[in-house]
């Protein structure tokens, strides 16, 4: 799954359109116009198709964490990561919804997948940790596949 596919799959589970994603690049002090994010999310055989780097897939979920719970206290912006895992996409996610394990156990439930609360929280220790796991692209997968089934239902409909 590359980062354009990630950010494809979120502008649809969070059924928003290129010029809100430009809005919320624009949280972290990035400016992009919507036709750089229609480029994006274009799919790779399409006219004007243009690779996402890390760093800007990055400033995406910094900018949705600002969207959802606020700026920081002091008003800074984390920098962007020049390499993005797996991982670190998921943990953005979970800050960004103010996910506990419970509830990233709910997501999961909605497309049928079962992940472990052991298996969840060595996905977001720290590399080096002897509990670390790398996060598969299928777990990332369904999660996204989740927070599509999820959005605009209410909270006792989502299970």
């Amino acid at each position: 799954m590359t980062k354009n596919d990630i950010l494809r799959r979120l502008r649809y589970a969070l059924q928003i359109n290129d010029g809100q994603m430009a809005e919320i690049i624009g949280l972290t002090g990035e400016k992009v116009e919507a036709a750089q994010v229609s480029a994006w999310t274009k799919g790779e055989t399409d006219k004007g198709y243009e690779e996402l780097s890390d760093r800007m897939l990055c400033r995406f979920l910094d900018g949705l964490i600002i969207q959802k719970r606020g700026p920081r206290p002091d008003g800074s912006v984390a920098a962007p990561l020049e390499f993005l895992s797996n991982n670190e996409v998921l943990r953005k996610l979970r800050i960004a919804f103010e996910y506990r394990d419970e509830d990233m156990n709910k997501v999961f439930e909605r497309v049928e997948f079962v992940v472990t609360k052991a298996e969840l929280s060595s996905f977001f220790r720290k590399e080096g940790h002897r509990n670390y796991r790398k996060c598969p692209e299928q777990v990332l997968r369904k999660f996204l596949q989740g927070l599509s089934k999820g959005v605009g239902q209410p909270e006792e409909e989502k299970s």
